[in-house]
């Protein structure tokens, strides 16, 4: 497991490096008037706490201990969940099936991506509504994570002053970019990951997503409900059960 999830120095700083943003104003807007959620992927469990703070009963999943160590230090009463998506079966059904933040790229093989949305499909409740988000490889995204574009020193409430940046390789055969993150505190302290996330095809995503028994209402390009068009950032697929 990447080092960025596991590791609890390096999850310590995840929420300062990736705050809440307008991105998960409009992912709420999404799954409004849900009773239930399963958050897959739910990492320090920022979205599952906004979602339990709006009334929902949410169960939030993520296989990395460290962020789920400062999820379950959130108020909120959420059911966290130390375990994969691919193979999770809670014998029950939700409302909404969700992941956020990307995390949907951690699966790096067509057999765990299946998996994981057969997961979705067998615990989303007819008439249910499940949403995720994976980047558009054409959009290339990676070719910005340099250090030369990404580095900036930002003050954090504890370390003070840290100095931040990534630097990716280039795409290989199977759509997985290789990329480094890294922290240089002022007491000469430098953390850093190396990481992996695939970057599938729209046809690949859409065709296992109807595979999987899913059907997509609708395609967005951003996680601002902007249209699905070429080069857009992202694949948002919005929907419900097939059939």
């Amino acid at each position: 497991m990447d080092a960025l999830y596991q590791d609890p120095a390096l999850a310590g700083l995840y929420d300062w490096d990736n705050p809440w943003t307008a991105d998960f104003d409009w992912f709420l807007t999404l799954v409004e008037g849900a009773g239930s959620v399963l958050d897959l992927g739910c990492g320090t469990g920022i979205f599952s706490a906004a979602l339990a703070a709006r009334g929902a009963k949410v169960v939030g999943v993520d296989p990395a201990a460290a962020m789920l160590a400062i999820a379950r230090a959130r108020p909120e009463p959420v059911d966290w969940l130390e375990a994969q998506a691919q193979w999770l079966d809670l014998g029950r059904r939700f409302q909404a099936v969700v992941m956020t933040g990307h995390a949907f790229q951690t699966l790096l093989t067509v057999e765990d991506r299946v998996a994981c949305l057969a997961t979705i499909a067998r615990h989303l409740d007819p008439g249910g509504r499940f949403f995720f988000d994976s980047r558009n490889p054409d959009a290339r995204e990676w070719e910005l994570w340099t250090p030369l574009a990404t580095r900036e020193v930002r003050l954090h409430p504890d370390f003070g002053l840290v100095e931040r940046w990534n630097a990716a390789e280039e795409v290989d055969m199977s759509g997985v970019v290789d990329y480094q993150t890294h922290y240089r505190l002022q007491d000469g302290r430098h953390w850093q990951a190396r990481s992996r996330i695939a970057f599938p095809a729209f046809a690949d995503l859409a065709g296992a997503i109807g595979a999987a028994g899913l059907r997509v209402d609708r395609w967005y390009g951003d996680a601002a409900g902007g249209p699905l068009r070429a080069g857009c950032p992202d694949f948002i697929p919005v929907g419900t059960l097939s059939g």
